[in-house]
């Protein structure tokens, strides 16, 4: 079936499967999760295990895939995060629609994850196909005003050229960019991610594969999603009491 959404808002189910009551169950998952996966432990396997411990929902599984991560990924993204007063006179290679569709969903009510490495990600999956929403032209200018502010030599946009309407989205990006003096360009790739793991460039994405690949990273996304305030829906599944455990025990 053709997306018509207008918004990359909520699941009709997130209002019950991630109400606050049941944080503390899916903080729980993550730590296990993370800890098995710092032991070498197979990810789709240990998810299983810890999923089905704990009764969890195929979206809640997915939303505790996608926050936790083993010791040796968390202590390699600490070391590899770029400091905000870094970035001046920089290139900063971005994951397009991995940050872009964080952003959208934020401003369109839909959940978002806070990770283990502390990394905001959102629950969206575009399999193939990226449909432009509402939000999608307000996020591009918040995205470009703190980028700005930041005032990086350049910004590359890397976006996934198999992706449907990726051409139109680099067109509607570049458009603003003269339109407000930004210095970005835009670059339609068959695979984003080999290309940011392998740049020289500071990488602005929360993509896990991504930071356990390059060299230096922007955590661009949190502070957008830091700067809504109460607007945007965050679910914090990387804290609790078992979170900062992973490496000692479950």
């Amino acid at each position: 079936m053709p997306d018509r959404r207008k918004h990359r808002g909520p699941h009709p189910e997130d209002t019950r499967l991630f109400d606050r009551s049941v944080w503390p169950c899916l903080q729980q998952a993550v730590a296990h999760l993370s800890w098995l996966l710092t032991r070498g432990y197979a990810i789709d396997s240990s998810l299983k295990l810890v999923g089905d411990r704990l009764q969890l929902d195929a979206r809640q599984r997915l939303a505790v895939r996608r926050s936790a991560c083993s010791d040796q990924s968390l202590a390699h993204r600490a070391r590899t995060h770029v400091p905000w007063g870094d970035v001046a006179g920089q290139v900063l290679d971005i994951d397009g629609f991995n940050v872009l569709t964080t952003v959208e969903a934020a401003m369109g009510g839909g959940i978002l994850l806070q990770g283990r490495d502390d990394c905001v990600r959102d629950m969206a999956s575009m399999h193939g196909s990226y449909r432009k929403v509402a939000e999608t032209l307000p996020a591009i200018e918040a995205i470009g005003q703190l980028l700005a502010s930041l005032a990086p030599a350049r910004c590359v946009w890397w976006l996934d050229r198999p992706v449907s309407n990726s051409g139109r989205v680099s067109t509607l990006l570049l458009q603003l960019a003269a339109e407000n003096g930004w210095p970005w360009q835009a670059e339609l790739v068959f695979d984003p991610d080999a290309t940011l793991r392998g740049t020289s460039g500071i990488v602005v994405s929360a993509d896990s594969l991504v930071l356990d690949g390059c060299a230096a990273w922007l955590n661009l996304a949190k502070a957008l999603v830091g700067s809504m305030g109460e607007r945007a829906w965050v679910v914090p599944l990387g804290v609790g009491p078992e979170s900062h455990e992973a490496g000692t025990g479950v």
